[in-house]
């Protein structure tokens, strides 16, 4: 079994998610669009995870590689294989499916809750009814055709949705462990500003190892569902 993931600045790895790959046998492929634009033939893997990153879906003049990653996306939620898309790779999965991808109406940058969105379609991923969680994002996007909503938060409408049985996008961060959290803030400080639904950095380190522990667990249950392991 071969696990591939899209990363697109050198700051945003795969957090947990390595750990739960390794754990159940996955080899582990990546294409950082950073370095190189190469991407496998689809057939040649099992499961596609799509990092985050501060650019827009919308600069392909800017980052050329991004509409050859959409047409991959499409092609790869078209046929089935699993998907997960976190951040960047939730929007790039809207994009490609032709859903609009657009700055939302306030970021959300830090530890709050979502709400999830009770479903009776048994394929679908179901999150607790609230639950906090760790965020860095700025744009949003239009559900695309077919999705299943799962998420909401008070800040953003659209958190989660899951095409199919195979393909989740998520807005938020499961995967964030300290370490990731350190480099994100190192490398986004920038965007840490007064806002409703900023949190200063002192907030952000200050949670402790259960929260960490909390979102990871879910994490490693939204591969499991993708999966079926």
């Amino acid at each position: 079994m071969r696990a591939h993931y899209f990363q697109h600045v050198p700051f945003e790895g795969l957090g947990s998610i390595e750990a739960w790959l390794t754990a159940h046998g996955f080899a582990i492929t990546a294409t950082k669009f950073f370095e190189s634009a190469e991407i496998p033939a689809l057939h040649q893997i099992d499961l596609l995870v799509v990092l985050g990153g501060p650019m827009s879906v919308n600069e392909e003049a800017q980052f050329r590689w991004l509409a050859a990653e959409k047409a991959y996306l499409r092609e790869a939620v078209v046929s089935g294989k699993p998907v997960l898309g976190i951040c960047l790779g939730a929007q790039l999965i809207a994009s490609a499916m032709g859903s609009g991808v657009y700055p939302n109406s306030a970021k959300e940058i830090g530890w709050f809750p979502i709400n999830g969105i009770a479903v009776s379609n048994h394929s679908a991923f179901n999150f607790p009814q609230t639950v906090q969680v760790f965020h860095w994002h700025g744009e949003t996007f239009d559900l695309p055709a077919g999705a299943v909503h799962l998420a909401s938060s008070d800040g953003c409408t659209n958190q989660a949705f899951q095409i199919g049985t195979s393909v989740i996008g998520l807005q938020f961060h499961l995967e964030t462990t300290p370490e990731s959290l350190q480099r994100i803030v190192a490398n986004c400080r920038d965007e840490i500003v007064p806002a409703r639904y900023i949190q200063t950095e002192d907030e952000m380190r200050s949670a402790d190892a259960a929260a960490y522990r909390s979102i990871n667990r879910m994490m490693d249950d939204v591969l499991s569902h993708l999966t079926k392991r």
